[in-house]
Parts: C-alpha cells; structure tokens; sequence
C-alpha cells in the first residue's frame, strides 16, 4: 500500500466507471475496486433504448465501452470485495478481502442489491427456480411458463428478457396497472409472451427439488390461487449496497447515503453516486451524471485542500 491515490472509486457500474473517466481525465490517480463484475446493472440490461444520444445498446456493451475508455486515461482496476474503509482525516483506506488502498478521497458507487419478497418458499428455492436476473438465467426457461413479480421498469426489463426464451411471461404486480415507464410497458406488452396480472400480490414459492409454481393472492377479493410455473424472477426494486458502512457513513434508514448537490456526504472527501445516493432516480443516465459531478467535485475537493 504504498501508493496514496487521489481518487478510489467502490465499484464499477455507470457511475464509478463515469467518475474514473472524469478523474483520470483530471490528470487525478485513480483506482476502480470491483468485487463482481464491470458494469453493475448494465450487464443485466439486455437492450438499451433510452440511453441519451444511442438510439438502442446492449448493456454490457454499453459497459464494455465505458469500461475501455475509463483504462484509456490511466484509470486502474482492482477486484476485490470491500470489507472496510477506515476515515483518518486527509488519508483514507479502504480494506478489500484482497488487498487495502489508500487514498485522498473516496467516490462510493456500489449501487444497490435486489429486494426480496420474505415470503415462503422464496429463500428455499434460491437459484433452483427463484432469480434476480432474467438475463443472466433466461436460457434455464427455454420454452417454460415463468413468472415476473413487480409492475416497475426493472420488471419490465426482466419480462422482456425472459420473454426471448419462455413460452409464457406472466407479469405479476400488486398494482390496478404497470408504474414502468409507457414506452417499457407498450413494447413488453406488444409481444404476445408477456401477459400483465394486475392486483395480486406473490404469497408463495412452491416446489419440490425446483420451483413448480406460485401462490398468489389477489389483493381486491383476498381469493388465493396456485400459478404453475417454473421459475419467478423477483424485480420489487433495489437496497443500496452499504452494509460495510454501518457506523462510518451516515446513511438513511434503508441504507441510501446522503449527499449534497455535488454528491459529497457529510463526511469530507467521501462522495456517494448512482443507485447507491439518497434521492436517485434509479436511472443509468442519472447515474452517469452523478458520477461525473462526484469525479468533479473530488477534484475541487484536492485543489482546495493543497
């Protein structure tokens, strides 16, 4: 650890590879830390089409890119899960169960995980029927009835995914119509396999060795009735990814971090971006704007300080 970087960036989905490429455009040393994948949510984006100025994109060639030009400008990437950041005044570190990096400031994008429903069922059958992402496990469903629980754009999104390799999506959501964006829900429901089941909740994961179907009730007159199908997707939204900064970030009772206009949290030098910020919209395109803002304020932040 004997390197003290300007800038450590806590992962790389939309908003860390787009803080990288403005720090590391700055002339500013940068480190991304990654514990899964480059790209975060966009490698669970099978196509694009409101990214600004790209008519449509795959996900993770969107992150490809993003990626490609971040190491362009001297950006370096590390993997590693991050157990801890210790806050010692102008010094911060950041400990990963592979090594430790000091820096100058630190830029939090490790956006969010998926919610789950906490009902029966749901935890039992975990990767053996019960997914979070539709494109990493549609081709499991080739030609199957599987089901989508969630009436938002990430459950959109997924519906549209399984719909590629399912005989049958059935959209399931609590709501009298889908919240998704008008344009998600026209192309969705424009394909004959992906049929909207509005006002019912998901009570149940029933199975043997897999998932063999669902329980469902229906919100309106309480009547209880059994789907069969042969995996559920849960899209309900996101929990911000902040576990490991219980007692050293504040953050919100769901666990988002606060920030300022210029993404910069309570704490100086520590700036928050993306899903993981109290107030995102959830969007790719907020998200790379919030990472550039947070790379530029970083960069105030060490000319103000010299």
């Amino acid at each position: 650890m004997s390197q003290i970087y300007d800038v450590i960036i806590i992962g790389a989905g939309p908003a860390g590879l787009t803080a990288a490429l403005y720090a590391s455009r700055s002339g500013l040393s940068t480190v991304i830390v990654e514990n899964e994948m480059f790209g975060g949510a966009l490698m669970n984006r099978d196509l694009l089409i409101d990214y600004p100025g790209v008519t449509e994109i795959l996900g993770p060639d969107l992150a490809s890119q993003m990626l490609e030009q971040a190491s362009l400008y001297g950006a370096e990437i590390q993997m590693g899960t991050v157990e801890k950041i210790l806050l010692n005044g102008d010094q911060k570190t950041v400990k990963t169960d592979v090594d430790e990096y000091a820096g100058k400031t630190i830029i939090i994008t490790g956006g969010s995980d998926a919610k789950h429903l906490g009902i029966p069922g749901e935890e039992k059958f975990s990767g053996k029927g019960v997914i979070h992402c539709a494109s990493c496990d549609g081709p499991l469903y080739k030609e199957k009835v599987v089901a989508v629980a969630g009436g938002g754009n990430d459950a959109v999104y997924e519906a549209r995914s399984l719909a590629k390799f399912a005989s049958k999506v059935l959209l399931i959501h609590p709501e009298g119509k889908l919240r998704a964006d008008k344009f998600l829900i026209e192309k969705a429901l424009a394909k004959a396999k992906i049929e909207s089941v509005p006002n019912v909740n998901v009570t149940s994961v029933i199975g043997d060795d897999t998932v063999t179907g669902i329980e469902v009730t229906n919100i309106k007159t309480g009547e209880v009735s059994k789907l069969d199908v042969y995996g559920i997707c849960i899209a309900i939204g996101q929990k911000p990814n902040t576990g490991y900064l219980v007692d050293i970030i504040e953050c919100t009772a769901n666990g988002a971090i606060p920030v300022d206009r210029n993404m910069a949290t309570e704490t100086p030098g520590v700036f928050a971006a993306g899903n993981i910020r109290e107030g995102s919209p959830m969007k790719i395109a907020s998200a790379v704007g919030d990472g550039a803002n947070a790379a530029m304020a970083a960069a105030n932040y060490l000319n103000t300080e010299k």
